[in-house]
């Protein structure tokens, strides 16, 4: 279905972990030609969801096309079956990839992903570039966190969370950005909550607003909302500088 000249598709959230796939198949010299960014309508098994529409933006300054797949409500916060949902999720996603498949010369050769630990995606991924026959680039599987994270800031990266969803994150930390003094203060709360580093559990979601691979800077405005236990940012503006 593809060959070795085909077109890399970077799988595209904005978030620091498909930023630096992008950013690391970029450096490898891979062809990627799109980068491709799920909207789910609800919460998702499968992909980031907060601030997904900023992505545009960023593929904007990255100076890449950007393909938006905007599938249905995928009724994640009532499921019996967490196996059948992640399936049921990536359809829309595959269906999208066999279209670009057909529509690119050369095809697609590769996707780009940003898993950290996640099976459960990593897998799926897995079997539907399986399916398209095509390669995965996923520079970030299994990695060390914190050797990832301190990549990530040496390379340039500037990184905002956007939502905090975990025990010993407070309202403080929304719009924060991951410098080496939030990093030692994740560590912390590795050790004392279980945090993740790189919020790989959920714990938090970022947005990448600068990086090398980046022509121009997001610049945002936001107000936060705050529950008592989670919050996130409801960005009121944003645009490149």
């Amino acid at each position: 279905m593809s060959d070795a000249d085909g077109a890399w598709i970077s799988l595209f959230s904005g978030g620091k972990d498909s930023a630096w796939a992008l950013y690391q198949a970029l450096e490898r010299g891979l062809n990627v030609e799109r980068l491709v960014t799920v909207h789910p309508t609800g919460d998702s098994y499968m992909y980031h969801v907060p601030a997904t529409e900023l992505a545009g933006l960023a593929a904007e300054s990255i100076g890449i096309e950007l393909l938006e797949v905007e599938p249905d409500d995928f009724g994640a916060d009532d499921v019996t079956d967490a196996g059948a949902q992640g399936d049921d999720e990536l359809e829309p996603l595959e269906a999208a990839l066999r279209e670009l498949d057909a529509e690119l010369p050369g095809g697609i050769a590769g996707v780009t992903a940003g898993a950290v630990e996640s099976e459960y995606q990593t897998s799926r991924i897995e079997a539907m570039c399986d399916r398209l026959g095509c390669d995965l680039f996923a520079p970030l599987w299994r990695e060390d966190p914190r050797e990832l994270a301190d990549a990530m800031l040496a390379a340039g990266f500037e990184i905002k969370i956007i939502r905090v969803a975990a025990y010993g994150l407070d309202e403080s930390w929304l719009g924060r950005t991951i410098d080496a003094d939030a990093l030692a203060e994740l560590e912390s709360l590795n050790e004392e909550y279980g945090v993740h580093i790189l919020g790989e559990g959920g714990e938090f979601e970022t947005l990448v607003v600068d990086g090398p691979h980046m022509d121009r800077r997001i610049d945002l405005e936001y107000e936060t909302e705050w529950d008592g236990t989670r919050g996130t940012l409801r960005v009121t503006d944003a645009r490149l500088e």
